[in-house]
């Protein structure tokens, strides 16, 4: 018989907190389809109906692990040296983006895997807004200060990283260091490519 989960201690007055945790946690476990609130709040030691004072649905809670999800992602970017050129700052960008997905598979499923209807909820968009500004200062340096033009290297850049990013999870090799560092590689040719020509791609 498999042994019980350990229960979270929580504050009182953080249930909220506590059971966007307990959803990361479980997303690890079992991956991002595979967890119900009652779960959670089973794992909290909780009633079941406790989670729907802050949580409407499923989906609700999804989505506030895809905002922490986003948050983390845009504060790991912040992160990065921002005396670089604007080229080197966006290629470190491609990178920091494929280790968040490895590191951080959980958080990474969340907000790619888990179908969030992003129009029910604003509040990721504004998230997503703040991963955009810290690429669109470099972005627009390279575009001479045309933002159309940054937006579109900003939009192929973030595909072209999480084209990598995803090549890496679906082979479930984002637990091999070498397997990382080659997507990693993939990943700056890839941003260098897109900002100079396909020269960069042989890495």
């Amino acid at each position: 018989m498999g042994v019980p989960a350990k229960r979270r201690s929580y504050h009182h007055g953080e249930l909220r907190a506590a059971l966007v945790d307990t959803a990361v946690e479980l997303i690890a476990e079992r991956g991002v389809h595979a967890f119900s609130l009652a779960e959670a709040a089973r794992r909290l030691g909780v009633t079941v109906a406790a989670p729907y004072r802050h949580f409407a649905d499923r989906g609700d809670l999804l989505a506030a692990v895809a905002v922490r999800a986003t948050e983390a992602l845009a504060a790991r970017l912040r992160t990065l040296p921002d005396r670089l050129p604007p080229e080197e700052r966006l290629v470190d960008a491609a990178e920091a983006y494929v280790r968040f997905a490895a590191e951080e598979r959980a958080l990474f499923d969340a907000l790619f895997a888990a179908g969030v209807d992003k129009a029910r909820h604003p509040e990721l968009a504004a998230a997503t807004d703040g991963v955009l500004a810290v690429l669109a200062e470099p972005a627009l340096a390279l575009s001479d200060g045309d933002r159309e033009r940054a937006e579109t290297l900003v939009l192929s850049l973030a595909g072209a990283a999480h084209g990598s990013a995803a090549l890496l999870l679906d082979g479930g090799l984002c637990q091999d260091p070498e397997a990382v560092d080659h997507a990693v590689r993939k990943a700056r040719a890839l941003a260098r490519a897109l900002i100079h020509g396909r020269r960069h791609l042989v890495c």
